[in-house]
Formats: C-alpha cells, structure tokens, sequence
C-alpha cells in the first residue's frame, strides 16, 4: 500500500512539473547579451509582425542578430517553428527597414505550421 501511494505521488509530482515551467518559456532570453534593445509588434493577421529597434546609428548588420531573436521567439512560441519571411529590399537585396525616429522598423511573416 505504502508503495502504490509513494508511486502515485512521484508519477503526479513529474507529470506536473511540466504545467509548472509551460509560461516561462515566454521570457526566453539569449545565451548571450544581445547589443540592442528590440520591441515586437504582430498586425491584424497575428503571423506578421514588426520589429523595431534602437540602433543608436548602427546599421542592418549590427542589429540583426537582435532583430531576429525576437522573431525567432514569436515565431516558435505561437506557430511551432522559428522561420520567419523577411521583407527584402529591392535595391539591397537585404532585410528592408523604416526609420522611425531613432528606431529601424523590420517587418517579416512566420512562416511555419
């Protein structure tokens, strides 16, 4: 008898760690400090999104790695995977962006699921 309760109590207590830690991973953070402070914001159709960031005169290189782990983030939290479409430039062929302010605007689509 002793040993049937002791089991139901480890199975419950392991089955429930996962319900414990499921938001967390909603303040996931990077391994390492990331240079630049980046805001998310999703449209009407929740899969686009806008990244602004302050760049502090830094340019599309030097933010990117910012930029994009927040939508990695969003992306994998809300649609199961971390692809995300990026709007290209035509004349750079790189990430398009707006100024606005003292902030660069990056939009992108999740793509997966």
């Amino acid at each position: 008898m002793i040993r049937l309760a002791l089991i139901s109590v480890l199975v419950l207590s392991t089955a429930s760690c996962g319900l414990l830690s499921r938001d967390k991973s909603r303040n996931a953070e990077s391994e390492r400090a990331l240079p630049f402070k980046a805001k998310l914001s999703s449209g009407d159709d929740k899969r686009n999104i806008a990244i602004a960031v302050a760049n502090k005169g830094a340019g599309v290189e030097e933010v990117r790695e910012s930029v994009r782990f927040e939508a990695t983030k969003y992306c994998l939290l809300n649609y199961g995977g971390s692809d995300a479409a990026w709007q290209i430039s035509p004349v750079s062929k790189d990430w398009a962006f707006t100024q606005d302010g003292d902030k660069l605007v990056f939009n992108a689509r999740c793509t997966s699921r």
